[in-house]
């Protein structure tokens, strides 16, 4: 068991004004941060993380060092944030955290032994509900875990062994692994992992054929590791499908969307979109970042414009439409009788000599790459795109949202998305801010706005602003959450000038 511990207006200027407003009350959204919650930090002491678990609540925690061994520090909340309990975990202080994912009603770790020396894993399971499991075993195929789900079976641990994607499955009830069969024993990506309510699981790689193009497999496996089918798609002239992410319909369709190029390289031209049907027929369809509507929409209307020519006039005289983006690809989406795939482009930025450089072009008109010798800066996103097809794969619209001076050193999802019965917020955190944009198909409803993350006081200030670790995450239906660290600072007499916290605001999109 966990422990617990006055102006005059003519009648038709009025009557205008009262139109618009009538028209625009129809489609304003607005960001309601409903409750937020604080714990006090000391100015060199660790924050926390944080991890979802649905309408049940929010697990908080974070490790610590002691004497014997490290633990970690652990409260549960309800979606009220009122604590449900609190209490340590001993965590062996020789292994180190390499990933989490709620599952069923528990939060489950990784851990890998902290400097490789031993191929050793742990996997510890703790419920919402206080109690414990920790599972260890040896893995005797050195790799990094880098991907994690889980079943009501098993745990799904994937990595890369020389380059080559390995998946290990472990079995809670035998307690033991072994290899998923069926994988390429050569170089290659693993794309996803994807689990299904029956335990079933399938894995998408991109690897070279025997044409030597890079396509995307896709393996499907029962509940018991055993493979069930194994599916390539055959990619169209010179084309090469780097990236993909898979859904299954309800008419038992299977949709693979990611990005394609015309060499091997992370450096794309488009996206693709390819529907299986179950007999394995498959259709592939291929959209270029020219050919999209509002791909350019985050740029200035001047420069969107210039883009947009330059596209027609190499369309009049028959020459290819060359575009090259860095695009992560996220999980597809079910809306309605679409689906919808979400990607942000980015582009690695590099500091040499007290100069900036820029990696290759993340379009056609960028810069040259850097040379050897230059200081990575971090990743800098420039927006996200929006994509909307149906089950064959044929695209019914796209639309964008610009991303403004997001930088990290890890590639992660800042973008969210909430759908709505007749439309689409798209929400992003930054520098105190949650940036927001509703769009409808093809359309923007409303415009990009920004809320400052609401403080406990009226009376209380952020004083300079720790953005590195804020974050926003789903919740649960319409509900995000956003947190990090802060130092607010009081303007009203005789109160604490200042304190730095550790916070989380509740936020539901209103549409």
């Amino acid at each position: 068991m966990f422990f617990t511990l006055t102006k005059s207006w003519s009648n038709k200027s009025l009557a205008i004004i009262v139109f618009l407003l009538i028209s625009l009350s129809g489609i304003n959204a607005q960001v309601l941060q409903t409750d937020r919650y604080e714990i006090t930090l000391a100015e060199t002491e660790l924050g926390y993380e944080v991890a979802p678990a649905d309408n049940r609540g929010v697990f908080v925690y974070r490790r610590l060092a002691s004497i014997e061994s490290d633990v970690l520090e652990v409260n549960f909340l309800d979606t009220a944030f009122q604590v449900k309990w609190h209490g340590f975990l001993p965590i062996d202080r020789n292994y180190v955290i390499t990933s989490r994912r709620y599952f069923n009603k528990s939060l489950y770790f990784v851990l890998h032994y902290k400097d490789f020396s031993k191929n050793d894993i742990q996997i510890i399971n703790l419920s919402d509900s206080a109690n414990f499991l920790k599972y260890s075993f040896k893995n005797f195929i050195p790799f990094n875990p880098t991907e994690f789900h889980v079943t009501k079976k098993a745990a799904l641990i994937g990595g890369y062994f020389s380059r080559t994607p390995v998946i290990l499955y472990f079995d809670f009830a035998t307690q033991k692994a072994k290899i998923v069969p069926g994988l390429f024993n050569e170089p290659g990506e693993l794309t996803q992992i994807k689990t299904y309510d029956d335990d079933s699981f399938d894995v998408l790689t991109s690897s070279k054929n025997l044409s030597g193009k890079k396509t995307i497999w896709i393996r499907s496996y029962d509940e018991n590791n055993e493979i069930i089918k194994s599916v390539m798609l055959e990619p169209d002239g010179n084309k090469n499908l780097i990236f993909g992410r898979s859904i299954k319909t309800d008419n038992h369709m299977q949709i693979v969307a990611g990005v394609y190029s015309t060499n091997s390289t992370e450096y794309s031209k488009g996206v693709f979109v390819a529907s299986i049907d179950p007999s394995g027929l498959q259709q592939v369809r291929y959209y270029n970042y020219g050919d999209l509507e509002n791909f350019f929409k985050y740029l200035t209307v001047r420069h969107e414009q210039r883009i947009k020519n330059r596209i027609e006039r190499r369309r009049i005289k028959g020459r290819k439409i060359r575009f090259n983006y860095r695009l992560l690809v996220h999980d597809l989406i079910p809306y309605h009788d679409q689906y919808i795939l979400l990607g942000e482009a980015f582009y690695p930025r590099y500091n040499y000599n007290n100069a900036t450089f820029f990696s290759p072009s993340y379009n056609s008109y960028g810069r040259m790459p850097v040379q050897n010798g230059a200081i990575f800066d971090g990743y800098y996103y420039t927006h996200a795109v929006v994509l909307g097809f149906n089950e064959n794969g044929k695209l019914k619209w796209d639309n964008s949202f610009e991303i403004n001076d997001v930088r990290t050193f890890t590639l992660e999802q800042f973008v969210k998305l909430d759908t709505d019965t007749n439309k689409i917020g798209l929400l992003y955190l930054f520098d105190n801010e949650i940036r927001s944009k509703v769009i409808k198909d093809n359309n923007v409803l409303e415009g990009k706005a920004s809320d400052p993350i609401k403080l406990k006081f009226e009376n209380e200030t952020l004083k300079g602003s720790e953005t590195s670790t804020n974050k926003l995450e789903h919740w649960y239906d319409h509900n995000f959450m956003a947190y990090g660290t802060q130092s607010v600072t009081s303007i009203q007499r005789g109160t604490n000038p200042k304190r730095r916290v550790f916070f989380i605001n509740k936020i539901r999109y209103k549409h």
